[in-house]
């Protein structure tokens, strides 16, 4: 059996807390991507989509909130470390291993399978002004990283007792969010990248060298890269 040294088993008393705050997040978010969520407006509008982003950061803040006065633990229980220089650089590397490496390889996988790429999903997201898709890409940075590795993660560590099972329902939860705009394609060949990312999240136990990379990768994709070409009209990310 895997040690488990940095997170303890859950005490009794933090138990319902835990189980509350994973299902804050996880059906919150799946709440606020499924068709329950047209109440707040046409997603494909802009007012409906900063709506879903203020909602958003509003379960990570309930979140935070159930951590710091339920739990009655420290930010530092989701990994999340005193700021470093180093963070920041092993946050970067890995975004360019992922662009280097992983990412193709992702690719490789989607297409062998025969799924389909990119497209869909940005045109979905490159309809929206370049100013929305950064605040996005904060979001999905910080937000994304809380709740679905920094909480979700350390939390089943110490429910379950064993770190793998507890990084890979992380992994296959996060990737079957991402269907309803992405789909199948993207899904299955993130899982790739979002293997060696979370196994680099349980090396490092570095919440904030993750919102490096997550925000970074995001960036290129979202924002840089639509700049200068649609690189998802590329019959090779089709």
């Amino acid at each position: 059996m895997v040690q488990v040294s940095a997170v303890s088993r859950v005490p009794d008393r933090r138990t319902a807390a835990s189980v509350s705050g994973l299902v804050t997040a996880w059906g919150g978010t799946a709440l606020l991507i499924s068709p329950v969520a047209r109440g707040l407006g046409d997603p494909t509008q802009l007012s409906a989509a900063l709506i879903g982003q203020l909602v958003f950061w509003l379960l990570a803040g309930a979140v935070l909130v159930i951590v710091l006065f339920w739990e009655r633990q420290t930010l530092a229980s989701l990994w999340l470390q005193p700021f470093r220089w180093q963070s920041i650089a092993w946050g970067l590397l890995f975004a360019v291993v992922n662009y280097a490496v992983l990412f193709p390889t992702g690719e490789w996988v989607r297409r062998t399978a025969g799924l389909s790429g990119f497209a869909a999903g940005m045109e979905e997201v490159t309809r929206f002004p370049l100013w929305y898709r950064v605040l996005a890409v904060i979001g999905a940075g910080v937000v994304e990283e809380v709740l679905f590795r920094g909480f979700t993660v350390t939390r089943r560590i110490a429910l379950t007792g064993r770190i793998w099972l507890a990084a890979t329902l992380a992994l296959l939860g996060f990737s079957a969010l991402h269907l309803p705009l992405w789909g199948w394609g993207f899904a299955v060949g993130s899982l790739v990248g979002g293997a060696a990312a979370m196994a680099f999240f349980v090396w490092r136990r570095d919440l904030l060298a993750r919102m490096v990379f997550h925000t970074v990768t995001d960036a290129t994709g979202l924002i840089v890269a639509p700049l200068y070409a649609q690189w998802w009209k590329s019959p090779a990310f089709f």
